[in-house]
């Protein structure tokens, strides 16, 4: 088997990042609907943990944002004329339409697709399925950007396969690798596909919040794939869970190789679902399981423990990079330092701020796709996508340049605003060498 490690895929924050408050089971979404954001200082928040990440000793790489506000978008909802003449129609009123259409969720690309590397699928290449987001309109515009710009990237097909979308409704409503976990040991890989509800078939569900995967969804993924179907498990997410706020698995859950940190609302039967893991992984499988009692949900939920980013640095190591929201609360910070204390002399925490992110329900793990690459793999990415010293200071220098220092969801009617962000998006393109991802280069 060919050497292979994670690449993080880091979403760089888009120049409308607001606080729009469309994501309904999205706690801090929710709670800071309206608030003032600050685009500029979130895009060097996020661009400065790649940067630490990178220093760790582990490949980091980035996507760009998308296009915002969807222009095109907006058009194939019946706003016409000139680009300004469909912001400005968009924006009347109250500006919902011109809201959904202005988000910078994509940022968060633990939910852009769903990852499995070449030494897991038959064929032999790394298998990427765009996440479909079928649940949040606001989320469900993403999909042909995202399919394009991972085209532009992995666009060695003797190496890699980018698929379409899952199709349909919400039968087949994929969120992507925020609800994937790939474990490993020396007894061999296992695949874990959690899902929310079933679109066919009885289930109990959650009765506050959306389940966003189905069961479908995730079977297909597994099939798209073409992973071993011995190798892949189904557990459902704990619907007391997602009525707490956990609306992805990675909101209670984060694992990688031998390590699987996961609080008991993560899944239903978790300690069934750990069972059946150990029965394919053996003891080598080593699970941190936090309490209610230890971690209270509401507190796993507004400081993100394990929305943590699990790294395995070249030297050996493993390290937890989490919100420094986690350091500030009391649970989440005992939680995260018993897991510490009990892995062994090699684990390393670390907090980082990526408070503008937090404050619309996204944490460090939220920010990054992961995918297991060989070196060759590596060498053949398309573009100009993995993060070092130059491209981080251009990316700074960039983002000075083109993103305001306040937003709020009103400034989305500015038609300045739409021409601000094509020009520098486009600038961007031209420094990451993608060629024309973006609706209005085409």
């Amino acid at each position: 088997m060919r050497p292979m490690r994670e690449v993080q895929f880091d979403g760089l924050v888009g120049p409308t990042h607001n606080y729009g408050g469309l994501s309904p089971g999205n706690v801090a979404s929710q709670i800071h609907g309206g608030q003032v954001s600050n685009p500029r200082a979130a895009a060097k928040q996020g661009l400065a943990k790649m940067r630490f990440v990178r220093d760790l000793g582990v490949t980091q790489a980035l996507l760009p944002p998308q296009d915002r506000p969807s222009i095109s978008t907006l058009r194939t909802l019946g706003f016409v004329g000139s680009d300004e003449e469909v912001i400005a129609a968009a924006g009347a009123g109250d500006g919902f339409h011109l809201r959904i259409c202005s988000s910078a969720s994509a940022m968060w690309t633990a939910n852009a697709a769903t990852v499995a590397p070449s030494s897991d699928t038959q064929d032999g290449r790394v298998h990427l399925v765009p996440a479909n987001l079928q649940q949040m309109f606001h989320r469900a515009i993403e999909p042909p950007t995202t399919t394009r710009i991972l085209r532009a990237i992995f666009r060695d097909e003797r190496r890699f396969a980018v698929h379409e979308p899952l199709p349909g409704g919400g039968q087949f409503a994929d969120e992507g690798a925020a609800n994937h976990t790939r474990l490993e040991t020396s007894r061999g890989v296992v695949h874990v596909f959690a899902w929310g509800r079933c679109a066919w078939g009885a289930f109990a569900g959650p009765r506050r919040y959306p389940a966003r995967q189905t069961r479908e969804a995730s079977a297909a993924l597994a099939r798209i794939h073409r992973l071993d179907p011995a190798r892949c498990v189904f557990p459902q997410q704990s619907p007391e869970g997602i009525d707490a706020g956990a609306f992805h698995t990675d909101v209670m859950a984060v694992g990688t190789g031998r390590y699987l940190l996961m609080h008991e609302l993560a899944f239903v039967d978790d300690a069934r679902f750990v069972e059946e893991l150990r029965s394919l992984l053996g003891d080598e499988l080593v699970v941190f399981r936090a309490t209610k009692g230890e971690l209270p949900p509401e507190n796993a939920v507004a400081a993100y423990p394990f929305n943590s980013q699990l790294l395995a640095p070249a030297d050996g190591t493993m390290a937890i990079v989490a919100p420094e929201d986690a350091r500030e609360d009391k649970y989440a910070r005992s939680f995260l330092e018993r897991v510490v204390a009990e892995g062994g002399p090699l684990w390393r925490l670390h907090y980082i701020d990526v408070r503008q992110s937090m404050q619309n329900g996204g944490g460090p793990a939220c920010l990054r796709l992961r995918v297991p690459l060989t070196e060759e793999e590596t060498r053949a990415l398309g573009g100009r996508v993995l993060v070092d010293d130059a491209l981080h200071a251009e990316l700074v220098a960039w983002v000075d340049k083109h993103y305001r220092d306040r937003l709020v969801p009103g400034d989305l009617a500015d038609p300045k605003l739409a021409r601000e962000i094509m020009t520098g998006l486009d600038e961007l393109t031209r420094i990451l060498g993608l060629g024309a991802v973006y609706d209005f280069q085409r």
